[in-house]
């Protein structure tokens, strides 16, 4: 893993300037410790910040083909490098290196574009072929590896795996998008292509960008897509899943480095951190965990005493007040799940005694583990049974008239759920996944930002996206949502920032594309049946794992950020209250300091919104020192 940039002119014949891409490389250090490399030429310069993996002496890059036309600056691992190169081989390719990477250089040269159908893996890369005048920029199929672009003023490109990167560029915008303010301010993240900044853009996953010498526009490529209904049932799913997923994670344990694995005391990082521990020899298992009823240290031992690895445990604490003005700084934009705090301190943990992690993420997305496809399915059957007219007036009706009770258990909340009902499915789903419902921003926002986002509906993007699946597969199209939205936007950014800050390359073998299609396409009572999510992958763990994890409910990382923010109201006003905040002219600073007030009195639990407006205040702190006027701020009209 590591990080690549670089600057391509397709008018323009003179060479970018290696100065500029010196400095992008140097902001992204963390991202590749052990070298870094450039090739500038005519049109194209490419930048590369190694973290060595596979092949630690000859995969340095940026690496060219043995007659120097193809440059490739690369990002990521390639599981299945060996197979191909046996296939290359025995059609005349010759190779110089172990390296995965020459893999992706010699398959361009033979297949095309059809080389990203052919990669088993995460990946970002930027592949130069001078003897066509061609720029390939790709990303994997999940989006675990990030690229982000920036067209410049004279028409180039810039483009870098982090934000912080292209802002090195001279000609880069640095004004803020409106809309994307509004969707962090729903969602937690900004949901891509789009960034914090009106200017950057990040290449969605599965998809590919070619550039030509002398043409001025892209073209697009999609080269996957996740399954949009349900296929047949498997013969027997459990032994299939099992045997699927043990051979995901023997290809992600190829290493030259140390490597270890994750684990909570939750069923994902579980099975991960078995099938490694039946692959190899010996292998580390790391856990975080807080002091309290939910500290899943307890039960991760047990875990790693069954399955015999050497485990590393550590007590978490956090300073949320702290860590919020640290978020920018990692991510680059404002990043408002919280659980990212305890994710960084266990990759600590885990780069103290290995290179390379194994991570449970993806289960819940791909086996339905979220307690909201539970009540999304419910939902829906409610739905179906209802005329819209009826469900619409007498639901709403009946939301209205309820009270709030947020203190409440979810299942006691009947105005939301209420309000759900009442609505079409995309809509309410979407609901349940806003962390800021609209009444809620709306009544945070200052008149004049109000109404640069009049008429922006983050829901529409959920409505599409679940418009694309089998209508009569409700579970299937919340997965598929979340698929397009919050993976990539919110977990698998968490994990590659996190990870990368410091320099711990992670890989998820729930997220090997092979089983995501597999496991998407599974029939619904597969993934969720008499409440439970995850059956099928419950039911393959019998042999594997310990009752209470096979059995066990969704934990996630603890942390009571609420009572903190509570005991620490009068930092927390001040944080708020700043000049940053106050020339940015998003917020009214009455509305926040009464979310604040009833948050401090316990009159509701607002400690999601206090986080979100931190994060986003320390994002704009270190925004407004680099800009020239606080006008500059928001993209006008």
């Amino acid at each position: 893993m590591c990080g690549i940039a670089g600057l391509f002119h397709p008018s323009r014949s003179v060479s970018p300037d290696q100065g500029i891409l010196r400095r992008m490389a140097a902001l992204m250090q963390h991202r590749g410790p052990d070298g870094e490399g450039f090739h500038v030429e005519s049109h194209i310069g490419l930048a590369h910040r190694r973290l060595a993996i596979v092949d630690l002496v000859g995969g340095a890059q940026p690496m060219a083909t043995e007659d120097g036309a193809i440059w490739i600056s690369f990002n990521g691992e390639i599981y299945n490098h060996e197979a191909l190169r046996r296939q290359l081989l025995g059609l005349g390719h010759r190779f110089r290196t172990r390296s995965d990477t020459e893999a992706i250089l010699h398959g361009w040269r033979e297949w095309g574009v059809d080389v990203l159908r052919r990669l088993d893996g995460m990946f970002a890369f930027a592949l130069w072929d001078s003897s066509q005048g061609e720029l390939l920029l790709a990303r994997d199929r999940l989006g675990e590896k990030p690229l982000h672009l920036a067209r410049l003023p004279d028409g180039g490109l810039a483009f870098a795996s982090e934000i912080p990167a292209l802002l090195a560029v001279p000609g880069v915008s640095r004004k803020l998008d409106p809309a994307a303010i509004d969707d962090f301010l729903a969602l937690g993240y900004v949901p891509e292509p789009a960034t914090i900044h009106a200017g950057i853009r990040c290449l969605l996953p599965g998809h590919a960008l070619l550039l030509r010498r002398g043409e001025a526009a892209a073209s697009s490529i999609r080269y996957w897509h996740p399954p949009t209904a349900a296929g047949a049932m498997p013969e027997n799913p459990a032994e299939e899943l099992a045997s699927r997923l043990d051979r995901a994670v023997r290809d992600r344990l190829m290493a030259d480095v140390p490597l270890g694995s994750f684990l909570s005391g939750g069923l994902d990082s579980g099975a991960v951190t078995a099938m490694a521990a039946r692959a190899a020899a010996a292998i580390s298992s790391f856990t975080i965990g807080f002091e309290g009823p939910s500290d899943e240290r307890p039960v991760a031992a047990r875990v790693a005493w069954r399955l015999g690895t050497r485990h590393h445990a550590r007590s978490g604490t956090a300073d949320y007040l702290e860590a919020a003005a640290r978020q920018a700084a990692i991510f680059g934009q404002p990043f408002g799940d919280h659980s990212a705090v305890p994710t960084l301190a266990v990759c600590t943990l885990a780069r103290r005694h290995v290179k390379v992690a194994l991570s449970g993420d993806g289960g819940d997305e791909v086996f339905a583990g979220y307690r909201r496809y539970r009540f999304h399915s419910l939902s829906e059957g409610i739905r179906r049974m209802l005329p819209p007219g009826m469900r619409r007036r007498v639901m709403g009706g009946l939301a209205a008239a309820y009270p709030a009770l947020h203190h409440a258990p979810r299942w006691l909340r009947a105005r939301s759920t209420l309000t759900e009902l009442s609505l079409d499915s995309a809509l309410g789903y979407y609901r349940m996944v806003c962390k800021l419902q609209q009444e809620t921003r709306r009544g945070l926002l200052s008149a004049s930002f109000r109404a640069e986002v009049d008429g922006h509906d983050p829901s529409q993007r959920f409505a599409a996206l679940m418009e694309e699946c089998d209508p009569d597969d409700p579970l299937l199209q919340a997965q598929y949502a979340d698929l397009h939205t919050y993976l990539p936007g919110d977990i698998l950014t968490k994990l590659d920032r996190t990870s990368m800050a410091v320099s711990l390359e992670t890989r998820p073998p729930l997220l090997a594309h092979g089983l995501v299609e597999w496991g998407l396409a599974l029939p619904a009572r597969l993934k969720l049946r008499d409440g439970v999510g995850k059956r099928v992958l419950r039911d393959a763990m019998v042999p594997h794992l310990p009752p209470e994890v096979v059995r066990g409910g969704k934990q996630g990382f603890a942390a009571s950020i609420g009572q903190q923010f509570r005991e620490r109201s009068g930092e927390l006003r001040h944080r708020l209250r700043s000049e940053a905040m106050r020339d940015s002219r998003l917020f009214d600073p009455a509305a926040v300091d009464r979310l604040v007030d009833a948050h401090e009195a316990g009159a509701g639990d607002h400690a999601q919104a206090l986080w979100q407006l931190l994060v986003l205040e320390g994002f704009l702190r270190g925004h407004t020192r680099e800009q020239t006027s606080a006008e500059a701020v928001l993209v006008r009209g």
